[in-house]
């Protein structure tokens, strides 16, 4: 029999989680932002293909600084799913499941999704 309390509440800002857990977290947040922008994004593709005026129409829309923002914001859910996704793919083969290879590249994985969507942004831009 238990004799320790079980928390009645879990405060979400008391809790620290490691590294992993963040990339895990954010592999989930980054498939969800996929999931939802893939069909705006494809229904732009075609109508940007319909016409040379909806294309320019488009890409007047898209020249927007917010809208800017918002297509980097994509592209790095797209970079870091992708990365992250490999380092979920290599944990499933068996590889890197030690703790320090595994924050090392939870590390790897959160940084280089940001920084290659930063410079594939600034590329676009």
């Amino acid at each position: 029999m238990q004799t320790k309390k079980r928390p009645v509440f879990l405060d979400l800002q008391q809790i620290k989680l490691p590294i992993p857990g963040i990339v895990s977290i954010l592999h989930r947040i980054s498939g969800v932002i996929l999931f939802i922008m893939l069909p705006i994004l494809l229904a732009l593709l075609s109508g940007s293909l319909s016409s040379g005026e909806t294309f320019e129409t488009y890409k007047a829309f898209a020249d927007n600084f917010f809208v800017k923002l918002i297509l980097i914001g994509v592209l790095w859910a797209l970079m870091h799913h992708l990365i992250a996704g490999v380092r979920f793919l290599l944990l499933d083969a068996h590889k890197g499941l030690e703790l320090q290879t595994a924050r090392k590249t939870a590390r790897i994985a959160l940084y280089s999704g940001i920084a290659s969507a930063l410079v594939l942004g600034v590329a676009l831009w």
